[in-house]
């Protein structure tokens, strides 16, 4: 049952004081279109569950997973059975450099199966089980183990799409000369992403022609690298409008962005709300 709906954003009631929720839902009602800014992780345990994210429908079988980014629309129409939904507050996991590597993860939804890829399987629903125990338990580190149990799921989930990248490209393996130079202009990027990047620059920094940079790019992070910048930027600015203090348009060029239009256009596209509609959400959120 979603509790708090505005529009299609939800926003979701964390108990305790908590940064985590976990659901271990036996309801046969439908959720409706809608978002939120946690990261949602779903594995039935009994009978078949569908999941729309995005725009492909995934009927996910029982012990199978799904990682549901932050601001993707997704809807579950009713089903009979019992499931776990996770979510995670993902501001918790943003701002941390040590992270991004983990970003290209939530470029879409992540379906886990046994096949082809049961390692990986095999660590993301023991991660999951273990989040299950440790959000019941007592102790005072539990909250510290489910963030530890849920970034060794990303991380498996990351490994294995760089396994996926060098096993069978469309056009050739990257070369482990290839891999450090994108780590470089990675590096570069999450230091300079609120200045001005053009992909001339970028492609030039790693010693490429700009259509082999932003082809071994989009292969290496499952995200052009435009929209890597622009993930980096609408992070920053996701912390800078919870500062009622701070103009829309200041956020807007603080964080990276040319033009109030084009920084209106894509948080919309990002997080499916203008950045003022955005801020009044946090706002009412921060009331409940």
């Amino acid at each position: 049952m979603i509790k708090n709906l505005t529009g299609v954003y939800e926003t979701v009631e964390y108990e305790n004081k908590r940064v985590v929720m976990l659901y271990d839902n036996d309801e046969t009602e439908a959720y409706p279109t809608h978002w939120h800014n946690a990261v949602e992780i779903i594995i039935p345990l009994t009978n078949d569950f569908s999941v729309i994210s995005g725009d492909r429908e995934y009927v996910l079988k029982e012990k199978e997973i799904l990682i549901i980014p932050p601001g993707e629309l997704h809807s579950m129409p009713a089903r009979e059975g019992r499931r776990i939904i996770f979510q995670c507050d993902n501001t918790q996991l943003g701002g941390n450099v040590i992270l991004d590597s983990l970003l290209p993860v939530f470029s879409s939804a992540v379906y886990i199966t046994p096949e082809p890829d049961r390692e990986l399987y095999l660590i993301a629903r023991k991660g999951i089980l273990d989040i299950y125990s440790d959000y019941y338990s007592k102790s005072p580190v539990a909250d510290a183990r489910i963030y530890m149990n849920l970034l060794s799921i990303l991380t498996a989930v990351r490994e294995a799409q760089l396994r996926q990248t060098g096993d069978a490209p469309e056009d050739g393996e990257l070369s482990s000369d290839d891999s450090m130079k994108l780590k470089y202009v990675m590096n570069y990027i999450n230091h300079n992403f609120t200045e001005e990047l053009s992909l001339d620059t970028l492609a030039a920094i790693a010693g490429y022609s700009k259509f082999h940079f932003s082809r071994l790019f989009k292969k290496y992070n499952n995200m052009s690298c435009i929209q890597y910048i622009n993930c980096k930027r609408i992070k920053m600015a996701e912390q800078l409008l919870c500062d009622p203090e701070i103009s829309v348009t200041d956020i807007a060029m603080r964080s990276g962005f040319s033009s109030i239009t084009t920084f209106n256009r894509i948080f919309k596209a990002h997080k499916n709300c203008t950045p003022s509609e955005f801020r009044k959400l946090f706002k009412n959120s921060d009331n409940n």
